[in-house]
């Protein structure tokens, strides 16, 4: 019994010694192809992004969530509100609406007020 089991085994190991050196990988190459538009758009879209969140202005966040209620909450403050700025800021893992730029707390304290009319969850906020 005991030389059976040694002859499977070295049966075994000659059998996947085998087939190791005769099996070869898959080789390929990958060409990525970008349109030379899409850098540009994309440093574009980190100074607007930066600038948003890196000046020194007062906002009013009227929400926070996913993506898709995010879309539509900031669709009907643009609808109701036109006169103020507005936008849809990424902070892990949710979504804010930003809206207004303020130069000074006053001001935004009173748009604030206007606001929380429509968002009684409205808060003021200064990025940093």
């Amino acid at each position: 019994m005991k030389q059976n089991t040694i002859q499977s085994f070295i049966y075994s190991i000659m059998l996947m010694t085998f087939f190791n050196t005769n099996s070869s990988a898959q080789q390929g190459s990958v060409t990525l192809s970008q349109d030379a538009n899409f850098e540009q758009l994309l440093n574009e879209k980190r100074k607007i992004n930066s600038s948003l969140i890196a000046n020194n202005r007062y906002k009013i966040q009227i929400f926070n969530g996913d993506n898709a209620s995010s879309k539509k909450q900031l669709l009907d403050f643009k609808r109701e509100f036109r006169q103020y700025e507005s936008t849809i800021v990424f902070s892990t893992p949710i979504y804010k609406v930003w809206v207004g730029s303020f130069k000074s707390r006053i001001e935004a304290e009173r748009n604030l007020e206007i606001l929380k009319k429509k968002y009684p969850k409205a808060f003021l906020i200064k990025p940093n």
